[in-house]
């Protein structure tokens, strides 16, 4: 089975209920309260998501989180990214010098192309697609480019 870390998943909650409302400054407590996550995990996903460039983070009385682009130009492979780092499916699609059998492994060409396939689908769902219903997300074939409005 293929599964994202916990925390990764908890960063796309995170970054797509920021989404749902782009031009709103939310604290930390508020996050957390509002998607009824813990308080220390939502801190620590929102510095690891501020870290990876996908929310901007203010200081002060007035201070919060709010995604650092339009939701529409941030990918869950991004979110996904800032939690875990190279999305891999298997060690060596990431980390090539660590496998002893990397230089003569028949199915590691295999893993490389299963692996874009699935960074490329994290990549053409943005969080904006998130916010969607589910039965109203956009055809598989539009990439997340063609649906980027100016």
């Amino acid at each position: 089975m293929i599964i994202l870390s916990k925390l990764a998943d908890y960063g796309v909650i995170i970054a797509t209920h920021l989404a749902e409302n782009p031009d709103r400054q939310v604290t930390a407590v508020a996050l957390a309260a509002e998607t009824r996550l813990p308080q220390a995990t939502v801190a620590k996903v929102l510095k690891a998501l501020s870290h990876g460039g996908v929310v901007i983070a203010a200081r002060g009385a007035s201070g919060g989180y709010k995604l650092a682009r339009r939701a529409q130009a941030i990918s869950v492979a991004e979110v996904v990214s800032a939690i875990d780092g190279a999305i891999g499916v298997t060690e060596c699609t990431v980390h090539t010098p660590s496998c002893e059998r990397t230089d003569f492994c028949p199915t590691r060409p295999h893993w490389q192309r299963i692996n874009r396939a699935v960074g490329a689908a994290l990549q053409s769902v943005t969080l904006a697609d998130m916010v969607m219903p589910a039965f109203s997300f956009p055809h598989a074939s539009e990439t997340a480019a063609e649906r980027i409005a100016p």
